[in-house]
């Protein structure tokens, strides 16, 4: 391999900023697409939202394949083909013809989706040097970052103005380029030695994650003691922790969980876990307000999301120059203090918010996630020896899109909840003395149906408020994890990774 100071890491860098860029932007873009979807699909939107958390779900499943396939085929092979998958898969979304073909499309899409991330992670920090680490990952920020803010305009403009299916295939051309771009561009680096696939581990991860979401899912209909979701909720949790067993004790495990005991990585990606919820949250039900709970239409809805999205933009390249100057610390700290005064402020949602309220609300969420996300990510992966940089990076992704699919699942099911109590609570106290025409005549009617609509949109309004004040404590609340954060100069040896024959201490460590 050659040594990172040779390689001209700036071209490479741009092919995986957009093959990245367009894995991220899926998770999102079709967010905005949800209420022509259900329309002309149908289904209740719980259903419907199974487009976005099992996408979601399966690439958390996926991302520990990723660091098997990248050993057994090469980086640059690997990236490629992920790309080339990941167009043929959108365009099998684009012409889905019912609700559970597009689902089971966008399932096969996360496979090549979940590889992506992951291999993109490992080969920046495998082409950039490491001087320039804080730089690179600020540019490379724009995807990871930019992209699921940018979803819902680009989303809502192909919806409104031509059709849903086009948030699919429009990934083809990109998907294609981006796959004949990488093999002239992205300079080829040996496979490691080959390995044995963990099979035990691959199936007590993917069953322990697909059975807790599940359970968060259906929790509300179901009902949370009953014992179809309490057998879910325990098999989901035995699996996993049946997982670590497995992982910490193979001779080739799928994930080296050992990486976990190193504590600067461990603490950075339990920030990166409650950032992504945030982002991810908030990505989903904002649109989905400003449709449902304001009737604008998807493009509108879109637009106003995009000025948050400058601000990611424009910040995330800037926090990366200043990684290299200052470390993590000081920008993770002061970003997620703004991201979650931020998230607080749109707990000020309502059916009636202006749109200006709106864009300064989200402009300053924008601008601390912006700041701070890089910067965590970075600090998480630069702790790590350059020989556990794969599989440190295949653990962020797993946690990164983990935690975005089971926290849009729990802040989902937490919003059915609170609804289906607000409208119990509020209903009675509606007044009757407003309808001036009997009920069953057609101004009766109008009058009973704008007072049910304005029902319902305001109890729309108060739950999505709740959700976003707990994201907002829960964001301000990492801010105490990031004054631990450290930087790792380029000189400074990092943390000897845990060998086999310590797995008491690993382990230990996992569990603290």
């Amino acid at each position: 391999m050659p040594t990172t100071q040779a390689v001209r890491w700036l071209g490479p860098l741009a092919v995986l900023i957009v093959g990245n860029f367009m894995a991220v932007l899926d998770v999102t873009i079709v967010n905005v697409a949800v209420p022509s979807i259900q329309k002309d699909f149908g289904g209740a939107l719980k259903d419907v939202l199974w487009i976005a958390t099992a996408y979601t779900l399966m690439l958390g499943v996926v991302v520990p394949l990723s660091s098997w396939l990248s050993d057994k085929l090469g980086l640059r092979t690997t990236y490629a083909a992920s790309l080339a998958l990941f167009a043929a898969t959108s365009g099998l979304c684009g012409i889905a013809w019912d609700l559970n073909t597009l689902i089971a499309f966008r399932v096969l899409q996360a496979i090549p989706g979940g590889i992506m991330p992951v291999v993109t992670m490992t080969l920046v920090y495998r082409i950039v040097p490491r001087e320039k680490i804080g730089a690179a990952m600020g540019l490379f920020g724009l995807g990871v970052i930019f992209a699921p803010a940018v979803g819902p305009v680009l989303g809502g403009y192909l919806v409104e103005y031509f059709n849903w299916r086009l948030v699919f295939f429009v990934n083809l051309p990109v998907g294609v380029l981006g796959a004949i771009a990488t093999v002239f561009v992205i300079p080829k680096i040996a496979p490691a030695a080959p390995r044995r696939f963990d099979v035990l581990g691959f199936l007590t991860v993917a069953l322990g994650l697909a059975a807790i979401l599940l359970a968060c899912e259906e929790g509300q209909d179901w009902g949370w003691t009953g014992y179809r979701v309490l057998m879910l909720l325990t098999f989901g949790v035995l699996s996993l922790a049946l997982f670590v067993v497995v992982e910490l004790h193979v001779a080739q495990p799928l994930l080296n969980l050992r990486v976990l005991a190193n504590r600067s990585f461990t603490t950075a990606q339990v920030i990166l876990a409650v950032i992504m919820i945030n982002l991810l949250g908030l990505s989903f039900y904002l649109p989905v307000f400003l449709q449902q709970g304001q009737g604008k239409e998807a493009f509108d809805a879109g637009l106003l999301l995009l000025p948050q999205a400058i601000a990611m933009g424009l910040v995330a390249p800037i926090s990366g120059r200043l990684y290299d100057r200052i470390g993590p610390r000081p920008l993770a700290t002061v970003g997620l203090l703004v991201a979650g005064y931020g998230t607080y402020l749109l707990c000020n949602i309502t059916p009636d918010m202006t749109r200006e309220n709106l864009i300064f609300w989200s402009c300053v969420r924008g601008l601390g996630l912006g700041l701070s996300m890089m910067p965590v990510i970075t600090a998480g992966l630069s702790a790590v020896s350059p020989d556990q940089t794969n599989n440190a990076s295949a653990i962020n992704n797993v946690i990164r899109q983990v935690a975005g699919a089971l926290g849009l699942a729990g802040l989902n099911a937490l919003a059915s909840q609170l609804q289906a109590q607000l409208m119990v609570d509020r209903a009675p106290l509606m007044p009757r003395d407003v309808l001036r025409a009997p009920p069953t005549s057609p101004e009766g009617f109008a009058q009973a149906y704008g007072m049910y609509r304005y029902l319902s949109t305001s109890v729309l309004a108060t739950s999505y408020s709740n959700l976003f004040l707990l994201i907002a404590l829960a964001t301000g609340a990492c801010t105490l994890l990031a004054l631990t954060l450290r930087r790792q100069s380029a000189g400074q040896p990092t943390a000897p990774a845990r060998t086999a024959e310590q797995p008491e201490r690993a382990l230990a460590a996992v569990a603290h």
